[in-house]
């Protein structure tokens, strides 16, 4: 079974979205790690919730991003993570994590990407006026949410849409998409290994 770490920045809804479809036997991998660059991040509280352990490194204490990043692929290594999965972490992966997770890292961003990229992607959508939004999955590369899109879903935006009330339905689409591509993605692993 593969080993996934999860890693949140926030409140933590996709990562419990994941745990749920682990647990739910919808998705056929172990959440071995939470990571959080947030001490006092929602997510902590969900991962307890469900005894899953968490790995609280914020990065202001330490002297260079690299190595910020090697104290995380130690705890990865520690725990066989082989995989991955970015649900709601606000920091731009360095080198130091990227080459050691080359092609094995996902994340998920609230629009249709290549648009609205970054931060407040609902907003975006939202003050754009546009008609359609959606989810993205793509693996990381070393650009802000560039990296090759694995999957995307829409979501239309209705003349009584509010931002929160765009940003329930992009989230609801959200912790459907994510665990079903995660699964896509251990299914071809199987199949090439």
């Amino acid at each position: 079974m593969m080993k996934i770490a999860i890693f949140a920045s926030g409140s933590g809804t996709n990562a419990e979205a994941i745990i749920r479809a682990v647990l739910d036997g919808l998705l056929d991998a172990e959440v071995a790690l939470i990571v959080t660059d947030k001490p006092q991040a929602k997510v902590i509280e969900r991962a307890n919730r469900y005894n899953i352990p968490c790995f609280i490194v914020d990065p202001k204490t330490y002297e260079t991003k690299a190595a910020f990043e090697q104290d995380i692929i130690r705890e990865l290594d520690k725990r066989e993570v082989s995989f991955v999965v970015l649900a709601g972490y606000m920091r731009l992966i360095g080198p130091t994590l990227l080459n050691a997770y080359k092609g094995r890292m996902v994340n998920i961003h609230p629009s249709l990407l290549p648009s609205f990229p970054g931060l407040d992607a609902i907003g975006q959508a939202f003050d754009a006026k546009v008609k359609v939004t959606g989810v993205t999955i793509h693996y990381v590369d070393a650009g802000m949410d560039t990296g090759k899109i694995i999957a995307q879903e829409a979501v239309r935006i209705e003349q009584d849409d509010t931002v929160d009330s765009l940003q329930k339905k992009v989230q609801a689409v959200e912790h459907e998409l994510y665990p079903k591509t995660i699964q896509t993605i251990i299914d071809r692993t199987k199949e090439v290994g």
